[in-house]
Parts: C-alpha cells; structure tokens; sequence
C-alpha cells in the first residue's frame, strides 16, 4: 500500500496581463482602487461562504461562491474564480464530501491570492 500525502498549499494564479489591461484602462490610481475594492468584496464573500457552509445555508454558500468567482475573474484570479465556480456547483449537489474539501481550497487559495495581490499592491500596481 502507498500512502500519499495531499498538497495544502497552492499558489495563487494572477493573470498579470488582466491586470496590466485595467491600468491601461484606468491608470495606475484608478487601477490600485478597483483592485483595492475587489479584495475587500473577496474577503467578505470568501466569508460569507465560510459561514454559509458551516450554518448549512448552501444558497448563500452558492450566492457567494458565484460573487467571488465574477469578481475574481474580472480582476485576473483565474484559479481563484473556478474553485469558486465548483463550490457553487457542488454547494447545490449532494457530495458533501466534495463540498467540504472544495469549501477548504477555496480558503487555501483565496487566502493565498489575496495576500499575492496585496504584495503586489506594496510593491505599487
């Protein structure tokens, strides 16, 4: 028998041409405050499907699962958005193992990917 020991840790996916596409299009300020928002709005739903999950309430799980995903996409966090994408599937499915290993990655990597963008913020965007 072989026993495998699982990866916990993940590295954040940051699409750095996503995010040199919104300075272009917003400049370096407008740029910092989107991404600045966007992390705030992460964490609070990165929150709320912690919540969600652990009260059982698998619609807001879902609700917020979905927020993070839109959000992450749209500020270059593809890895980030499509674990959000499969806790929203299987939030509304009845795998709860599947749910529950998903609901722990999507902590691993929204934490890993909001503290990438904060160093990238420190280092100015």
């Amino acid at each position: 028998m072989t026993i495998h020991r699982l990866q916990l840790a993940e590295p954040a996916q940051l699409d750095k041409n996503r995010l040199a596409e919104i300075i272009v299009r917003l400049g370096p300020r407008g740029a910092d405050d989107l991404v600045s928002r966007a992390m705030e709005e992460l964490a609070v739903q990165l929150a709320k499907v912690h919540k969600g999950y652990g009260r059982g309430a698998m619609a807001e799980a879902q609700a917020a699962a979905e927020k993070i995903s839109e959000v992450a996409a749209h500020v270059g966090m593809p890895g980030l958005s499509r674990v959000a994408r499969d806790v929203r599937r299987l939030a509304g499915g009845h795998d709860g193992a599947a749910l529950a290993a998903t609901v722990a990655r999507l902590g691993r990597i929204g934490e890993s990917s909001l503290m990438k963008v904060w160093d990238l913020q420190d280092l100015s965007i």
